[in-house]
């Protein structure tokens, strides 16, 4: 049986401070992961905002600046949910760079376990790739998130080429390849592929990052994930076009 915690660890170029920033403020981890805000300390208050229409909150479990960031759910699970925690560990390297450790515990013992473990370890590995990127491409620079997501009839396998047609694609295309996106009723992005799985296709343009995911065979959630620095478009907008182009691309959503 897996460990019931999910470890990641990634080494990064930058310093201590710029992956403290990056991992433990609002608007640091706005630049890679979903819209947030963080009381920084313990205690404080952490929302979260997948674009779902509702917040996620959570409580700051550990605050120990430029080592340690911890948060959890603000209030206990209903019997039988799972009790999510989260932290990131920030640890120099002698020579220069930063190693970040991040931990999530909480996973309940059943028969969903291997699908569940999989999902989150999928999402982690697209969110962090994106703080490499970031922090590799666009260290320091503001951003303007856009974030839509649908849940839909069929699954990933049956939906990616659906997906590629609606953004002018042949097919799902390698990383290292350089492209042009093409959703109806929105600007074409045009960039190099920087990630591109079962799960995700991700392009870096010089504006920032596009995301493209869909997650799950019985029933699938399909995101649009946007991380535009030093821009400033109408956000509102845009996300509403987004959401509108899911909506149309994609069978009838469904509640998750």
């Amino acid at each position: 049986m897996p460990d019931r915690e999910l470890r990641k660890e990634i080494h990064l170029d930058a310093t201590p401070e710029q992956v403290w920033e990056a991992v433990a403020t609002g608007p640091g981890i706005a630049t890679w992961f979903v819209p947030h805000t963080v009381e920084e300390r313990e205690g404080g208050r952490v929302a979260q905002d997948y674009g779902t229409g509702e917040l996620d909150v959570g409580v700051v479990a550990a605050w120990e600046p430029l080592r340690r960031f911890a948060y959890r759910a603000a209030t206990p699970p209903e019997d039988g949910k799972p009790d999510y925690a989260f932290e990131f560990l920030v640890e120099g390297r002698e020579g220069g760079g930063t190693v970040l450790r991040f931990v999530q515990s909480g996973f309940l013992d059943g028969s969903d376990w291997d699908g569940e473990y999989g999902s989150f370890d999928a999402g982690w590995n697209l969110f962090l790739h994106n703080l490499v990127e970031y922090l590799a491409h666009f260290p320091g620079r503001p951003v303007t998130n856009v974030v839509t997501v649908v849940y839909t009839e069929g699954g990933a396998t049956a939906l990616w080429p659906v997906l590629h047609r609606a953004l002018g694609l042949d097919g799902h295309p390698a990383v290292g390849e350089t492209l042009t996106l093409r959703p109806d009723g929105i600007d074409p992005i045009s960039g190099v592929v920087d990630i591109a799985n079962r799960e995700f296709l991700g392009i870096r343009s010089e504006r920032g990052l596009h995301r493209i995911g869909a997650e799950g065979e019985d029933g699938c959630g399909v995101s649009s994930y946007h991380y535009l620095y030093d821009a400033a478009p109408d956000a509102p907008a845009l996300t509403a076009a987004w959401q509108s182009w899911l909506e149309r691309t994609l069978p009838a959503p469904v509640s998750p």
